[in-house]
């Protein structure tokens, strides 16, 4: 479980990716993005259904694309600056790995 700050970090860097235009989200996106090998992280949405997440999970494990769920698709909508999100892919490495780094750091503690 991440702690509140960690998740307020995560939505942070999510609302800077948006803006730099190096995050995209839908299904259809994503799907494409994976497809071309240009997702580095894949964000889903907790409140999404177990069978969904599952789905995503074994896409992001047969593109050898991390993958990891938190928050809800509202929370992460708004840091986004969008209506709510269930999926959304990061597509730097920078950014992806700065979100790694503060997820895995919020778990160590």
């Amino acid at each position: 479980m991440l702690s509140e700050l960690a998740e307020k970090k995560i939505l942070s860097l999510l609302g800077f990716a948006q803006k730099a235009k190096k995050i995209t989200s839908g299904d259809a996106n994503v799907r494409a993005l994976l497809k071309k090998k240009q997702v580095k992280l894949l964000v889903i949405a907790d409140d999404l259904s177990e069978e969904a997440k599952n789905r995503w999970y074994r896409k992001a494990e047969s593109f050898d694309v991390p993958c990891f769920s938190f928050s809800n698709k509202s929370a992460i909508g708004l840091a986004m600056g969008q209506s709510p999100r269930a999926i959304v892919a990061l597509l730097d490495e920078s950014f992806a790995d700065a979100i790694l780094k503060c997820r895995m750091e919020s778990m160590e503690k």
